[in-house]
């Protein structure tokens, strides 16, 4: 294998790096993004059969159930339709999804900083799989292959930042650059799996205005469900356009 990045290579990179850099070296020079204060205080405090905060608990069982579903439809797609970095990385964002449905499941069992952080660290493996897969797919394997620990590093770093440290601003960046990363990579052309990527970003940005709107959106579904436990049936949505686009390799290569 070639050292020499290209430049779409050396571009990723570098902007991974300088992003990296003023998210960690920032806080060290004063800047500072608190996180909100009532950050706990969710719309739905309903318990059911003695389990606190139930709905945004089991709001969290689409993520497990796209987790496991994933690496079954992975398992049919044959090996000479999809290279090994782009099966790892598809791997790692299923098992993030099933690490996120236990961690969010666990934290709003109990709605403390501490939980938050295992939350986002969960969450850390699915952005650093889904990252990883997205530079893979438009980019080189091997840029998918090193963007995955980058990301994931970053992300249990961010969450341990705001978690210890209160300040959620490297936290904030991983989030904004990913989105970023996504919308570029959008317009570059497959070389591997052809995922809609614009469609996650769109599940994103309507899981986050669900989050929003927790509490209006508790109050206007006649306290039927919080815009929290919404958010997370929308979020987990964001696994079906890579499930999809697996479906479709795997029966494409069998024909």
């Amino acid at each position: 294998m070639s050292l020499t990045l290209s430049r779409t290579e050396a571009l990723l990179l570098g902007a991974l790096a300088l992003l990296a850099l003023w998210a960690g070296v920032g806080p060290l020079f004063g800047l500072h993004l608190a996180q909100a204060p009532h950050i706990h205080d969710y719309a739905d405090q309903r318990a059911w059969l003695g389990l606190p905060c139930a709905l945004d608990v089991l709001s969290n069982l689409p993520f497990a159930l796209f987790g496991l579903w994933g690496p079954r439809v992975l398992g049919r797609v044959p090996a000479a339709a999809l290279d090994g970095t782009q099966r790892a990385l598809a791997a790692l964002f299923f098992t993030g999804l099933v690490l996120t449905a236990f961690a969010s499941g666990w934290y709003h069992g109990r709605a403390d900083d501490a939980g938050l952080f295992i939350d986002r660290v969960g969450m850390s493996f699915a952005f650093a799989g889904l990252l990883g897969l997205a530079v893979a797919s438009r980019i080189t394997a091997r840029a998918g292959a090193w963007t995955a620990p980058v990301v994931l590093l970053w992300g249990v770093l961010g969450a341990w930042v705001c978690w210890k440290l209160g300040n959620l601003l490297p936290w904030a960046v991983l989030q904004g650059a990913g989105l970023a990363l996504l919308l570029v990579l959008s317009w570059l052309h497959p070389r591997g799996l052809a995922v809609r990527w614009w469609l996650i970003i769109v599940i994103y940005a309507a899981a986050k205005l669900c989050e929003l709107a927790d509490h209006v959106i508790y109050e206007a579904t006649g306290q039927l469900i919080s815009g929290h436990s919404l958010k997370h049936l929308v979020a987990a949505f964001a696994a079906w356009p890579v499930i999809r686009t697996l479906q479709q390799l795997g029966q494409n290569a069998r024909q």
